[in-house]
């Protein structure tokens, strides 16, 4: 997948299945933004100061949280519209992982009565 990260559409950064589940994994959106929702450079400022924090600790260790980091947070195309992007696409992706979900258990439950 694709996040374009200016409002021109001349750059972009990929992003993974993998960077999605990572930024679910350490809740990295939770309380981001403040009560406007808008997302300006200050919010990608304080997005960058928490994962600093995380590397400094035991998440540090993880290859998938530094991975993230090089690959997207601190990438040089990634600015604040870039991120609005990004919490959108990891929105869409929650979502339908939530449905999936769903839907592989309501598979499961059908399969336990007809057992």
């Amino acid at each position: 997948m694709k996040i374009q990260t200016n409002p021109s559409g001349t750059r972009s950064i990929e992003i993974t299945e993998r960077h999605l589940e990572t930024i679910d994994r350490y809740a990295l959106f939770t309380n981001l933004t403040d009560s406007n929702g808008i997302i300006e450079e200050g919010v990608l400022e304080k997005l960058k100061l928490n994962v600093r924090s995380l590397l400094e600790g035991e998440a540090g260790k993880d290859r998938d949280l530094l991975d993230l980091c090089l690959d997207v947070i601190y990438n040089s195309n990634m600015k604040a519209f870039g991120l609005g992007k990004l919490l959108m696409l990891y929105l869409k992706w929650k979502q339908e992982t939530a449905t999936q979900l769903t839907a592989q258990e309501n598979t499961e439950q059908s399969a336990d009565e007809q057992e």
